[in-house]
């Protein structure tokens, strides 16, 4: 997490050691996804942080212009962006790979332990896109989460234990609620 306000903000060298220690974990695993979450950061900046670590995904909280997401798309890396509003998005415009649902508590969109709308799911879907189902994710709404069909599930804090202190048997947990076992 890349986001200032972020108590779970790490450098882009601390992200770098955790992704060479996770894809080494991983064995060269084609389910390892690295992602990158920004909030106010230029395109430019991100451009740098993607290099540097290197990211497979670009996750966009804040409001980011049409004309910064297209650079950012025109890179190596997916593109998962915050939908704003509730309502679905226009592909022209929107460019991005996938869309991303996440809770709000005032004017915090992300970050904040709430959970997104998941009502918002099944339209998305049958619009053609790939959905990212992020906020307030833990393991006894694990399941559930998973039944909306989102593609991704993007879990954070429900698996802590402090801010940036991971649980394993969280995790797992979450996990197997995601399986069903």
């Amino acid at each position: 997490i890349f986001a200032a306000s972020s108590p779970r903000r790490v450098s882009a060298a601390r992200a770098r050691e955790i992704a060479v220690a996770a894809r080494a974990a991983a064995r060269g695993s084609a389910c390892l996804r690295v992602a990158g979450v920004f909030a106010g950061q230029s395109a430019g900046e991100i451009e740098k942080i993607a290099a540097e670590v290197p990211l497979d995904v670009v996750q966009l909280h804040g409001m980011y212009g049409e004309s910064e997401v297209r650079r950012l798309a025109g890179g190596d890396v997916e593109i998962w962006r915050l939908l704003c509003g509730g309502r679905p998005p226009d592909a022209a415009s929107f460019a991005a790979s996938a869309v991303l649902l996440d809770g709000r508590r005032g004017s915090m969109a992300g970050g904040t332990g709430r959970l997104a709308d998941w009502s918002l799911v099944s339209g998305l879907k049958r619009g053609g896109w790939r959905v990212v189902l992020a906020g307030g994710l833990k393991p006894d709404n694990a399941a559930a989460a998973a039944a909306t069909g989102a593609d991704v599930l993007d879990v954070n804090s429900g698996i802590e234990t402090a801010p940036g202190v991971k649980s394993l048997a969280m995790l797992e947990d979450f996990l197997r609620a995601v399986r069903g076992v």
